[in-house]
Order: structure tokens, then sequence, then C-alpha cells
């Protein structure tokens, strides 16, 4: 299950990670993404938040964004904290206009690669 905020700039961002981490998310599972990588980078390090990687999106889907266009890698990203396809298109709209997203999770980064992985095994 996730939650996310649209914000206008980087002090409204940082209140956003301050006011999820107060509810009790943990800074690891709360996300900054902003349209422009930099800024996102920026964000993150400001925030002292997570960074959506290999724990969150498996290793295909991470190497595989070294290859997509900003806003593929972005929906990518949404979608692999828990977002449907629909949801992080609609996210990844607002931020082509600007605005930032602030997203929190409660999922394990575990639970989340191993529900995104191909692995077809059986326990």
């Amino acid at each position: 299950m996730y939650t996310a905020k649209i914000v206008r700039n980087h002090t409204e961002a940082a209140s956003a990670v301050t006011a999820f981490s107060q509810n009790g998310f943990p800074k690891e599972a709360i996300y900054v993404f902003a349209r422009d990588k930099a800024e996102s980078k920026q964000l993150t390090d400001a925030t002292n938040s997570g960074s959506v990687g290999f724990k969150e999106q498996g290793l295909a889907d991470t190497v595989g964004n070294v290859f997509k266009n900003r806003g593929d890698e972005l929906r990518s990203k949404l979608h692999s904290l828990g977002m449907s396809e629909s949801e992080a298109a609609e996210y990844e709209e607002q931020l082509d206009r600007g605005l930032i997203a602030v997203v929190a999770t409660d999922k394990n980064p575990e639970d989340r690669s191993s529900a995104n992985s191909n692995d077809q095994s059986v326990l």
C-alpha cells in the first residue's frame, strides 16, 4: 500500500517527507520524484529519503531503466512502489507539469522486488 502527495516546490516536498515520517513511515520508505533526474537526486539527498533501486524494482527493471526515457523510468519506479500502470501515468503527468511527487509505502522492499520478478518457481 502506498500514499502519495503532489507538491509544488522543495519546501513542500521536505514538509511532506517530514509528515510521512511522523506518521510512521521510515525515511527509506519515502520517495521523492521530480521530472528532472538531478532535481530528484537533490531532493532525495536533502530530505534523506529513499531511492528506488534494485531492492524495489529487481534487477531486470533497474537495468532496463538505463535504456528508458525519463517518463518511462518514472512510471516504472512509481509502479514498483505499488501504483497501477494508470496511476503511475497520472503521477508522471503531474511531474511533466513541474510538480513533485512524494510517495510513502508500507510494503517491504523485499516484497516489492519478489512481486515484480519473473520468477515462476513454486515453493
